[in-house]
C-alpha cells in the first residue's frame, strides 16, 4: 500500500504512555507508516513496543536525535513528528494531509491539549528576543510549528537540512521552521487536527536539563539562523546577565538563572560556534529569503 505519510514516534522509557499513543495511531482515518524510534530504553519499552516498526539506537539521542537518525528511511511525501506521550484524535493525521495537499506550506501544526483541556500550542511565535513561544490562539499562518504533533514536506525537510540532531531536546522545531521559511516555506496552524498531549512525561520541565537545552538550542538556533545582530545580541545579553547575577538581591529562583548552569550554557555553545557557524553558512547559502526578512515580519509578534 502507497502511504502519504510516515509517523515518527520517538521514546525513551515510554513504558507507561507510549501505548496509548500507538493504540491512536492505529485507529486514524488515514492510512500510514508508523516507526517508533527507541532511544535505547531500559524499562521494558522494548517489549512492549515489539510487533510494531522499530528503529532502536544504541544510546539516548534524544528527540532531536531520534528524528535526526530515521530521516532516512523516509519514502512518503510527508513525516509527521508526534510525541510518544501524546493521544492524538482519528482524524489528526487526515486533517494535517488535507491541509497540506490545498497549500503550498511546508509544515502543519496541530492543537495540542493538555489534559484538563486547557490549550498548549496551536503553532509556535517568535519571540522579540528570539525565543520559540507556543500561541494558544492563531490565526492560520504562524512562524513555527510544535514538534510534539506536526506534520512536514519529506523532501523540503531535507532540502532545508533535516533535523538538528545535536540539540537532543528542544528547539529542533523552531530551528527547522526557521530553515524552512529562509527557504521560502509557510508554516500553517489546522485547528481541528487535535492531540491530547500528557506534558512532560519523558522530561521534566523545570529542571536543570531542561533549562540547560533550552538556553543552550535557543542560542545555537539564533546562530544557526537569525540576522548576526539578533544572534550577537541575545549572546551578549545572555553572557552579561550571566555575569552580574553574583551582585543582584533579587534573583529568580528559577534554574536558568544559577550562574554555573549559564555558565555551562555559555561553554557549550563557544565548543560549538565554529561548527555552528559552518553551518550557519550553508543554511544561508541555501536560503531564498534573507535573515532579516524573516526577522522583520515574524520576530517579536
Amino acid at each position: 500500500m502507497s502511504f502519504l505519510s510516515t509517523v515518527v514516534v520517538v521514546t525513551w522509557r515510554g513504558r507507561d504512555h507510549i501505548g496509548a499513543c500507538l493504540d491512536a495511531l492505529e485507529a486514524q482515518k488515514s492510512p500510514h507508516r508508523t516507526i517508533v524510534v527507541d532511544n535505547a530504553s531500559d524499562d521494558g519499552t522494548a517489549e512492549l513496543i515489539r510487533g510494531h516498526e522499530v528503529l532502536r539506537l544504541d544510546r539516548n539521542r534524544g528527540y532531536a536525535g531520534g528524528l535526526a537518525a530515521v530521516l532516512d528511511l523516509i519514502r512518503t511525501p510527508y513525516v509527521a513528528w508526534l510525541n510518544d506521550d501524546a493521544v492524538p484524535e482519528p482524524t489528526w493525521l487526515s486533517e494535517l494531509e488535507t491541509a497540506l495537499e490545498d497549500s503550498d506550506a511546508a509544515a502543519a501544526t496541530s492543537t495540542i491539549v493538555l489534559a484538563d483541556g486547557s490549550t498548549q500550542s496551536v503553532g509556535v511565535a517568535l519571540t522579540a528576543d528570539g525565543h520559540g513561544k507556543d500561541l494558544v490562539l492563531a490565526g492560520r499562518e504562524v512562524f513555527g510549528f510544535c514538534g510534539g504533533a506536526a506534520l512536514l514536506r519529506t523532501d523540503e525537510l531535507r532540502r532545508a537540512g533535516g533535523v538538528p540532531a545535536s540539540f537532543f531536546c528542544y528547539y529542533e522545531d523552531t530551528d527547522t521552521a526557521w530553515r524552512l521559511r529562509l527557504n521560502g516555506h509557510q508554516v500553517i496552524s489546522v485547528g481541528p487536527a487535535r492531540v491530547r498531549h500528557r506534558h512532560g512525561a519523558s522530561t521534566r520541565p523545570g529542571s536543570r536539563l531542561f533549562h540547560l537545552w533550552n538556553e543552550r538550542n535557543r542560542l545555537l538556533m539564533l546562530a544557526r539562523c537569525a540576522p548576526s545582530v539578533v544572534a550577537l545580541r541575545e549572546l551578549t545579553r545572555f553572557a552579561v546577565i550571566t555575569l552580574l547575577l553574583p551582585f543582584r538581591r533579587d534573583v529568580p529562583k528559577a534554574a536558568n538563572f544559577r550562574v554555573g548552569l549559564r555558565l555551562r550554557v555559555l561553554a557549550e555553545v563557544l565548543l560549538r560556534l565554529p561548527v555552528t557557524l559552518a553551518q550557519r553558512w550553508v543554511i544561508g547559502w541555501r536560503a531564498s529569503v534573507s535573515r532579516r526578512a524573516v526577522w522583520r515580519d515574524w520576530g517579536g509578534r
